[in-house]
């Protein structure tokens, strides 16, 4: 495969990174207040899509997850290796409990790859007709259980909010409900 063609490729990919950090008991404010100075910084760089916090829950943990996704890897790289976040990693690292821990995704492999990140990928074509056969269904009934019970709400009908919400639930059934199980179910097929 040429350099081009791999670009290409990378760029229909894209690229999630997941970050978690393990804050100390008491260092939460000086942690929040890190995350308000890196994320615009993140935000800005060359190729950023998307970010997203996930924060611990009080008394139950003490761990903060950062998602974020790039166009390229190439650009998600450039970011994870920049001078300001470097800068910034080494500021924050007194509030941590452990390291800057960091796994780096293209495309939508991580819903194929198990816990523990040394795992094979299957093959592309398996990963489409696994991702399709999981969407159309939702798809299809989602909107059906979830615009009727947004008007019994009072939600106004407006499209753009429906498709939003519907989506919406759509992605987090698939990520947190149907893709764990169900690729576990055909995870033979997936990988022959």
């Amino acid at each position: 495969m040429g350099k081009e063609e791999n670009s290409l490729q990378n760029v229909q990919q894209g690229a999630t990174v997941v970050i978690t950090h393990r804050v100390k008991d008491g260092q939460q404010e000086g942690y929040n207040d890190w995350l308000e100075e890196i994320g615009p910084l993140c935000r800005a760089s060359l190729g950023h899509l998307d970010w997203h916090i996930v924060r611990p829950i009080a008394g139950l943990s003490e761990t903060y997850t950062i998602m974020i996704r790039f166009d390229t890897v190439e650009h998600l790289q450039g970011w994870m290796n920049s001078e300001e976040r470097r800068r910034l990693i080494e500021k924050v690292r007194p509030l941590l409990a452990g390291d800057d821990d960091f796994f780096v995704r293209s495309g939508l492999d991580f819903w194929f790859t198990p816990l523990g990140a040394k795992a094979r990928v299957p093959v592309r074509w398996k990963q489409f007709l696994v991702t399709w056969s999981a969407i159309f269904p939702l798809a299809s009934c989602v909107p059906l259980v979830v615009v009727p019970l947004l008007r019994w709400i009072g939600v106004p009908s407006l499209s753009y909010l429906d498709a939003l919400l519907v989506s919406g639930v759509i992605v987090f059934l698939m990520v947190y409900l149907v893709m764990p199980r169900y690729t576990r179910l055909v995870q033979r097929w997936l990988f022959d």
